[in-house]
């Protein structure tokens, strides 16, 4: 196929750049820092997509979509969001063009058709949101208030790599609005769990759930809860994030309701999300030097089936056998792709779906039709065996659940081991050096002790975890006590 891919541990970046394109994942496009996503990586997405939606309206949300752009006076609305997004935005100026007179066909801006007022292409949908919001809520019987859109959205990064930082991504946004803060912070820490459970139980990949620190939050939120996996270079990736927006969008677009007993008050709010960046994850947790390796649960199909045969009367008996097969396997809800092509020879099938990791592969010719049995080969531990026909079915859907089971299991075992507890600021550097990974430490809760192990080591704090336990220390830099502590790591 001439696909064979650089090692990863000769350069971490290049098989990963390399295999998003080789594996038809993605590509870029002629527009700087954006993407085209082909439609295999699509349909990957569409699987993240599907299965995210139904958890949301599970849990009592709805759709809904809002313009792409925004007025440059509501996105300011909010001090700490338009801050925090300044240097990322991208800005509609004019609305037309015009042919330049003097070189034909040559196109340039029409000065008369200046806007008004300059739109922000959104790199969030908090500010148009919250003006929407402020005349769909004006009692207590309005809310809770729980909308989400499936959109794109647009920060103009200087450094981009496909899907893990995009100027254009896609992603889902969740804006809800409720009476009390407790059920505002009950709702944010809510959909941190819906995004773990789906990341560890669909994408096979351990998180660690835990709350940023203030100079990490999103920008405007007095709480952010987020959830950290760990790529196979040791460096951490934020899987999403859930926000607990206090009151401050409230307050910045007047958005208050009427209580049952008739006083007003401004809402309580949230935001949440997560990207096309969680495909980055993905190839980034489970990929080897062959190709990728997908989870079952979301590989655009679960079973490929390439047929062996030397001419047309073998095709045809083997065809037939493999539809059969196909059918038998669809009719239990297995997703399946019967490749018939007779332009490529079985070996380049196999290294195509190896390269693009389809779980599990059926070979079939005609001494299998003979005894009755087929080849079955498994991506992930790339080990093949001959089953007879009649076991197929019930072997393929064991082979799915331990395949599951075993990427998340193999990815939670390297996980774990890439822990590390340090008590001094040498050890600490050490380690982020050599092994990488999480580092475990003691900080003293300051912004300034933050910012200088960040400037130092380009490690920053990943999460407060929840489940740490509380156990008393000092600051690997400072000494001042510290009683909890949190993980750091280089990331994405």
């Amino acid at each position: 196929m001439g696909k064979s891919l650089t090692k990863r541990s000769e350069d971490y970046s290049k098989w990963y750049n390399e295999l998003v394109v080789k594996a038809d994942l993605a590509e870029n496009s002629s527009v700087r820092g954006c993407m085209v996503i082909k439609p295999y990586g699509y349909a990957i997405w569409e699987k993240i997509q599907a299965e995210l939606d139904r958890r949301f309206k599970e849990t009592g949300h709805q759709n809904a979509y809002f313009p792409l752009l925004v007025p440059k006076s509501m996105f300011e609305a909010e001090e700490k969001n338009a801050e925090g997004f300044a240097k990322e935005c991208a800005i509609v100026t004019h609305y037309r063009l015009k042919t330049d007179e003097d070189q034909a066909g040559k196109l340039k801006v029409d000065e008369n058709a200046k806007l008004e007022e300059e739109l922000i292409i959104r790199p969030t949908s908090e500010a148009i949101i919250w003006n929407t919001f402020k005349n769909w809520i004006q009692s207590y019987r309005d809310l809770p208030l729980k909308i989400n859109q499936w959109a794109n959205v647009m920060r103009w990064e200087m450094r981009t790599r496909l899907f893990l930082r995009t100027a254009e991504f896609l992603w889902q946004e969740g804006h809800t609005a409720h009476e009390t803060k407790e059920e505002a912070l009950e709702e944010a820490k809510l959909m941190n769990s819906i995004y773990a459970n789906f990341v560890e139980n669909y994408m096979a990949i351990p998180v660690i759930k835990g709350v940023k620190t203030e100079s990490e939050r999103f920008a405007g939120a007095d709480e952010t809860y987020c959830i950290e996996a760990l790529m196979q270079d040791g460096k951490a990736l934020q899987a999403g994030t859930s926000h607990f927006l206090g009151q401050n969008f409230a307050k910045a677009f007047d958005v208050k309701y009427t209580s049952k007993e008739g006083k007003q008050d401004f809402v309580w709010a949230t935001s949440w999300g997560v990207s096309t960046r969680l495909m980055g994850a993905l190839i980034m947790t489970h990929s080897d030097d062959h190709g990728l390796v997908l989870p079952p649960k979301l590989a655009p199909f679960q079973v490929v089936i390439v047929p062996i045969f030397k001419n047309e009367e073998q095709f045809k008996q083997v065809s037939k056998k493999a539809t059969e097969i196909k059918t038998e396997l669809q009719n239990k809800g297995i997703s399946v792709k019967f490749d018939n092509r007779d332009t490529h020879k079985p070996g380049w099938k196999f290294a195509q779906y190896e390269l693009q990791g389809v779980p599990l592969r059926i070979a079939i010719g005609p001494k299998d039709l003979e005894k009755g049995t087929v080849e079955l080969a498994r991506r992930d531990t790339l080990t093949k065996e001959f089953i007879q026909e009649s076991e197929l079915s019930q072997t393929i859907i064991q082979s799915l659940e331990n395949i599951q089971d075993n990427l998340f299991n193999k990815a939670l075992s390297f996980r774990d081991s890439h822990i590390t507890e340090v008590d001094s600021y040498d050890e600490f550097k050490e380690i982020l050096e050599t092994k990488g990974g999480f580092v475990s430490a003691h900080w003293d809760g300051t912004a300034e002790t933050e910012e200088k192990i960040k400037s130092e080591t380009k490690a920053t704090i990943r999460c407060i975890p929840d489940n740490a336990c509380k156990n008393d220390g000092n600051c690997i830099v400072t000494g001042e006590p510290s009683q909890q502590r949190v993980l750091f790591a280089k990331a994405y």
